[in-house]
């Protein structure tokens, strides 16, 4: 095999972390090659971050009719079809994936479009046929979804969540199995189009990774909307028959319960692409399918870094991204931060009312014994919420009751997932609630609440 031209980096992966790296990369002047061997943009492009939040808006958009109706608008919705939906999804990727091309040529960055292997530190093959070198290799392959025994994806009848951004025709029913951010969101984009939905969540509440009162709230307004969930269920398995799948399930207290639908979606999670990428060749053992990996996102081997959902940090597009960052500029000489911090990490999940929050959970503050103060503020405190008629939400803010730090923040409502970073600013830059609450905020809008909220957390009541 004969090598060509030694690259400065060569990145394999072309998602969030993958090109996000690689423009960082010819930015800072480096040599550097992406190596994708489908799409650019990875999952979170092509089938995640962007069609779900496209059709999360056009459900929005389809539901309003019902709006328009209140006010003496006759809408015929019966000539609704879901095939332009789903047309428009894909137009919106196929923008965005142009617009990662012309980045990744505007900072000359080399694309290469093959399945490539690590055979060293310093070698990749393409194809199984021609070798790249080069003096660093990061490896973001992303991660796909979790297929578990009983419940595998046939795509038809069980679908995977790139199973269901596929649909150019809606169900008239859906169980989903996984209540957390995935299966929310499909939840709500299927309700909002009229298909009858039962969510299922073996925990005790939707959202078990965010907080408990903002999850109640999100699934209050669930039930109101006609979504039937069901927490504290484990599903045991999947029967498929003609034209119906039927989940068994045991409920907490250990009795049975059966549910049917025409299809189902089950989100159990995702699982790293470690597996027959070389790894082997250059002495690495992964965890779980996890790479291991320390400061600046290297690895043990020398020379090679791991970002995004191959590593066991938060499964997030935002985090890959500035993981991928981190690892280049240590590269280049000039990356002065070894990790990112998890408690700024926001989350988001874009149903309607929307979840967003960073930082300390109050359940983890009770559990591990941390002090701290809670301050909470309805929407309905909040003028511009009452004047849109969007007053299903609260903030909810920890503090340190000492100093007043904010340690967390979880928000449920009309734009959480937008209010969420003026919070995380000022934690980011130490600035305290009274910061925050002395600053002018522009009436009426949402981010008074946040004002509110400071002002109340500033003071000793």
């Amino acid at each position: 095999m004969a090598k060509t031209d030694e690259y400065d980096v060569i990145i394999i992966g072309a998602g969030p972390g993958g090109h996000v790296a690689g423009i960082r990369a010819g930015q800072l002047g480096m040599k550097a090659c992406v190596i994708e061997r489908d799409t650019l943009g990875g999952v979170c492009l092509n089938w995640g971050c962007i069609p779900t939040k496209n059709l999360i808006h056009q459900a929005g958009v389809f539901h309003s009719h019902l709006e328009l109706e209140e006010m003496g608008c006759a809408v015929d919705a019966g000539r609704f079809d879901y095939g332009y939906v789903y047309n428009r999804s894909r137009e919106a990727v196929r923008t965005l994936v142009a617009g990662v091309e012309y980045l990744l040529k505007k900072n000359k960055v080399e694309h290469i479009r093959a399945t490539a292997k690590i055979v060293s530190e310093s070698t990749v093959v393409l194809d199984g046929t021609a070798e790249i070198s080069g003096k660093n290799i990061i490896i973001a392959t992303g991660s796909r979804p979790l297929q578990i025994e009983g419940f595998e994806f046939d795509e038809e009848q069980i679908l995977s969540s790139t199973g269901i951004l596929s649909l150019k025709k809606l169900p008239e029913s859906l169980i989903i199995l996984g209540g957390g951010a995935i299966g929310c969101e499909f939840a709500y984009i299927m309700n909002r189009f009229g298909v009858r939905v039962h969510l299922v969540e073996m925990e005790r509440h939707i959202l078990p990774g965010e907080d408990a009162r903002v999850a109640a709230v999100l699934e209050r307004s669930f039930k109101e909307s006609g979504i039937e969930v069901i927490t504290g269920a484990r599903a045991n398995a999947l029967k498929k028959t003609s034209g119906k799948v039927t989940a068994l399930l045991t409920e907490e207290k250990g009795d049975s319960k059966e549910i049917a639908a025409q299809k189902a979606l089950c989100v159990f999670g995702r699982t790293p692409n470690t597996d027959d990428i070389g790894l082997e060749n250059i002495g690495l053992k992964t965890e779980k399918g996890f790479i291991p990996v320390g400061d600046y996102y290297r690895t043990e081997a020398p020379g090679v870094y791991a970002v995004g959902n191959v590593v066991k940090t938060p499964l997030l597009a935002h985090v890959a991204s500035r993981e991928g960052e981190i690892a280049v500029e240590h590269i280049a000489g000039r990356g002065p931060q070894p990790r990112i911090d998890p408690d700024t990490i926001p989350s988001a999940v874009y149903c309607e009312p929307q979840v967003a929050s960073f930082g300390l959970r109050e359940e983890v503050a009770k559990e591990k014994k941390i002090p701290y103060r809670k301050v909470m503020l309805p929407y309905r405190g909040i003028g511009k919420a009452v004047a849109i008629g969007k007053t299903d939400g609260m903030i909810k803010t920890l503090h340190d009751p000492e100093t007043r730090e904010i340690l967390g923040a979880h928000i449920v409502g009309h734009d959480a997932t937008e209010l969420i970073h003026e919070i995380l600013l000022a934690k980011t830059a130490g600035l305290l609630p009274k910061d925050i609450a002395g600053m002018i905020h522009a009436h009426p809008t949402l981010s008074e609440g946040i004002m509110e909220q400071m002002r109340a957390a500033d003071t000793d009541s």
